[in-house]
């Protein structure tokens, strides 16, 4: 099979979970790292309109959306297989997927996540409190409504990890080394729970963002 290339930031979770996606499936590809502010970069554009990451190329076809990718890669690295055979599963990981998507990096971990880490530690910024004080009435309200979902599961869609998981534990485990993480999780113990089974996983552990920092300087 023709090379897999992930063009992303070290760091990202949503290219974290694209690696993490290969890595479960034990496929070989090439990171090629962007620098922080390298999505509007000439080449990159060309690759991504909207500036964004990750972007993958696969013999000479590309592909944006960590969504997209994830199901494309799911399709073409069959096994093992992280969509659920069952369809109420498949439809609870396509909700939770959305999910992150849409409430849990919107409004919450672009806030909290950028504010705590990202801001500070590659842009040197203030932190602004403001900024996370009016994002967590929201954060509470995905950190409970995920919590309800995973109920007792191993995992979002039962005993197997699914894309969702993989999607999810990227942005999680982003929150989980902010201060907000404790009062969030304070009455969602199986949150904590399933993020701690999710970090003892292989792929997680080889996709963390110092493994992924050291991967880009050995490229």
């Amino acid at each position: 099979m023709s090379e897999f290339v992930v063009h992303s930031v070290p760091g990202s979770p949503f290219g974290r979970a694209v690696l993490a996606t290969f890595e479960e499936k034990g496929a070989r590809y090439r990171f090629e790292a962007l620098a922080p502010g390298g999505g509007r970069s000439e080449a990159h554009l060309a690759r991504h309109p909207f500036g964004r990451v990750p972007v993958l190329a696969h013999d000479g076809f590309l592909l944006y959306e960590t969504q997209a990718i994830l199901r494309y890669l799911d399709r073409v690295l069959p096994t093992p297989t992280l969509t659920p055979i069952d369809a109420k599963a498949a439809a609870r990981m396509d909700q939770v997927m959305n999910i992150c998507d849409w409430y849990l990096f919107q409004g919450v971990s672009n806030v909290i996540a950028f504010q705590r880490i990202v801001g500070p530690r590659l842009l040197g910024l203030t932190t602004d409190m403001d900024a996370i004080i009016a994002a967590m009435p929201k954060a509470h309200t995905v950190f409970a409504e995920l919590s309800r979902l995973l109920g007792r599961q191993s995992y979002f869609t039962g005993d197997a990890p699914s894309l969702a998981d993989l999607m999810l534990g990227a942005h999680m485990d982003f929150l989980a080394a902010t201060p907000e993480w404790a009062p969030l999780t304070a009455d969602r113990a199986n949150l904590v729970t399933w993020l701690e089974r999710m970090n003892r996983r292989p792929s997680f552990q080889a996709t963390t963002w110092e493994r992924v920092s050291q991967l880009a300087k050995a490229a």
